[in-house]
């Protein structure tokens, strides 16, 4: 089965989320994970946390000055993207008005134990 990552984006302005929001997105997780296409998923600390490295030059904060922020990503496994995209549909940060999905095919792995 295909591969695919889905990067959850979330306006860096918006602030936390609220409880029902937070309920909403453990529910879309857990079906993720009880469907079976779930493989990880990791929730990524704000923006300005981010260290930024372009061949030797280091600097604070993400790449790009933008409202969006890559606030998570998750990936799954799906027989197609068709069925790839109605998972990634069902992500409730769509009906918040504060950010995205976005998603892609994953060309590869490495996993260490693989070596």
């Amino acid at each position: 089965m295909a591969q695919y990552a889905i990067l959850i984006f979330d306006n860096a302005a918006a602030g936390d989320h609220t409880p029902d929001q937070q309920a909403a997105s453990k529910r879309h997780a857990d079906d993720l994970v009880d469907s079976g296409a779930m493989i990880t998923a990791y929730a990524l600390q704000s923006s300005d946390t981010a260290t930024s490295l372009r061949g030797d030059v280091i600097t604070d904060g993400p790449f790009i000055d933008s409202k969006e922020v890559i606030a998570s990503v998750c990936i799954i496994e799906a027989p197609d993207l068709d069925a790839a995209l109605e998972l990634a549909r069902r992500n409730p940060a769509l009906q918040w008005g504060r950010g995205g999905v976005e998603l892609r095919p994953v060309a590869g792995s490495i996993t260490p134990t693989d070596r």
